[in-house]
């Protein structure tokens, strides 16, 4: 059964005990893993994984020895208890050995839960999973956790009473940190209020937000990437008061050119490959991104991989010359090289 965004929360806070199991996928790794911890964990409990009624199986492993999924979910553990067989990184490649195997699932085996990455609709376990009457597929898409969601992860952390004014930030927060940032923030916000009854406050949210230039490191990258020249020496400064050094923005902006000389030849277009970069590109940056990678075009992005390396090995000499001001030069010269058209 093909389950929506709304009933798959519901799922994994809620999981119902005699399923056939569950097919959650998506093209964000890290989102994909935090649904796949919290329906595990809500399925066998927090000791399950020590009272060994947890197994786990790679995609590869499975592969080699296809009848250790039909062990894991038939094996009869010594603990009392629902089991899971877990089967992560699942690719078509095992989609035949899932399907055959599960035709024998019975009441009282284990549930398989398996995590795939952006698996296309004529996908033949995608498929399986979304026409099975008793097994679930779940999509995990590049949006932001709801207001609901972000109340149910605080609850179970133990904090219920939040203001508006501090939930409007939680929820603003959540579309600027990555999944797993913004969960590690929750739990710190959590533990900030243990013991604490009164209501989590914005002054709250704002002394457990983490400081990060990063913010700060893609404004400086987009706007060099958009021929924006003017707009560097400013920037550079703020950054350079907080710390971040001309080898780490140098590394930065090789990681950023290199993912838009990736989309730009990529056959598919600029859209179709930063969809397929890895890690993931933020949704927030996607779009914006794709017209870089559209404006540049191959030639110029290898120019100024050139012009980065260029630099990297300067700033790693034994050069005199002020290593911020080394950096500025570059930025300017490959923003200038953008504005070209």
């Amino acid at each position: 059964m093909k389950l929506s965004p709304r009933d798959a929360s519901r799922y994994f806070a809620k999981p119902e005990a005699q399923r056939t199991g569950a097919l959650i996928f998506g093209a964000d790794p890290m989102r994909v893993a935090l649904k796949r911890q919290e329906l595990i964990t809500n399925l066998i409990g927090a000791e399950g994984e020590e009272e060994m009624r947890l197994t786990r199986m790679s995609a590869g492993e499975l592969r080699k020895d296809p009848a250790m999924l039909t062990d894991a979910i038939k094996a009869q553990g010594f603990f009392p208890g629902p089991r899971v067989a877990f089967i992560e990184e699942a690719t078509e490649v095992i989609a035949k050995i899932v399907i055959a195997t599960l035709g024998d699932w019975q009441e009282g085996d284990a549930q398989v839960v398996i995590t795939a990455g952006a698996l296309k609709p004529t996908s033949s376990m995608r498929k399986f999973f979304e026409k099975h009457p008793n097994a679930y597929a779940a999509g995990i898409y590049d949006d932001p956790p709801t207001r609901d969601e972000i109340q149910a992860d605080l609850a179970r952390a133990g904090l219920t009473q939040i203001s508006d004014e501090a939930m409007n930030d939680l929820t603003g927060l959540s579309r600027t940190l990555d999944p797993g940032d913004f969960r590690q923030t929750l739990e710190k916000i959590a533990l900030y209020k243990l013991s604490d009854p009164s209501p989590l406050t914005p002054d709250d949210v704002a002394a457990m937000t983490p400081t990060s230039t990063e913010a700060e490191l893609d404004d400086i990258l987009h706007i060099v990437a958009e021929g924006r020249s003017g707009e560097i020496g400013p920037v550079l400064r703020k950054l350079q008061a907080q710390g971040v050094a001309p080898v780490g923005l140098c590394i930065g902006a090789t990681r950023h050119f290199r993912s838009l000389f990736a989309a730009s030849a990529d056959p598919g277009g600029p859209a179709q490959g930063i969809t397929r970069l890895r890690p993931p590109v933020h949704f927030k940056s996607r779009d914006r991104m794709v017209r870089q990678a559209q404006a540049w075009g191959v030639r110029r992005l290898e120019q100024a991989l050139e012009i980065l390396i260029d630099t990297d090995l300067a700033l790693r000499s034994s050069q005199k010359a002020p290593q911020m001001a080394l950096m500025e030069r570059s930025l300017i010269r490959l923003a200038m090289l953008g504005g070209r058209r």
